[in-house]
C-alpha cells in the first residue's frame, strides 16, 4: 500500500492488486472518516469501497487507487473515488438469489446520493457521493 496524501481536505492511497487491499482500504477509509469527525458514514463508505475494490481486483490487474474528498463548510457531500487500470466501465447485472456476487453496483445505486464513472489517463474511476448530515445532538 502506498499513502499518497492524507492531509487537508482529501486522502489518497494506492493498493496493489492483492486480496489484502480490500481489508486495508476498508480500515483506512474508516480511520480517515473518524479523524474528520464523520464516523456516522464510515461503515457505509467502507462497505461501498470494499465492493468497488473487490470489483477492481476481479477485473483489473494493476494498482487500485482510493481517494476521499472531505465536504467543505457549505457542502454536505463526501466524494469517494476508486480507480483501476481497466478502461471498461462496470456493468450492473441482475444477480439471482443464489449468486455470491453481482450486487455491488445495485448497493451503490441504492445507498448513495449519486455515482458514476469517468475515464482516466489509464483506466477509469468509479465515484460516489454520500450525504454527510450533522449528527443530531443527544438530549442530556
Amino acid at each position: 500500500m502506498g499513502v499518497i496524501d492524507t492531509t487537508g481536505g482529501h486522502a489518497e492511497w494506492t493498493f496493489p492488486a492483492d486480496p489484502g487491499a480490500v481489508r486495508a482500504a476498508r480500515g483506512l477509509v474508516r480511520r480517515q472518516l473518524r479523524g474528520w469527525g464523520l464516523d456516522h458514514v464510515g461503515d457505509l463508505a467502507a462497505l461501498l469501497v470494499s465492493e468497488l475494490v473487490t470489483n477492481a481486483l476481479r477485473h483489473a490487474t494493476g494498482p487500485i487507487g482510493v481517494r476521499l474528498v472531505r465536504p467543505g463548510p457549505s457542502d454536505g457531500t463526501l466524494l469517494v473515488e476508486v480507480s483501476d487500470p481497466l478502461p471498461d466501465p462496470p456493468r450492473e447485472r441482475a444477480a439471482r438469489p443464489e449468486d455470491e456476487s453481482g450486487r455491488g453496483l445495485q448497493l451503490l445505486a441504492s445507498t448513495t446520493r449519486r455515482w458514476g464513472t469517468r475515464p482516466g489517463e489509464t483506466g477509469k474511476t468509479v465515484w460516489f457521493e454520500l450525504a454527510v448530515l450533522e449528527e443530531p445532538e443527544v438530549p442530556r
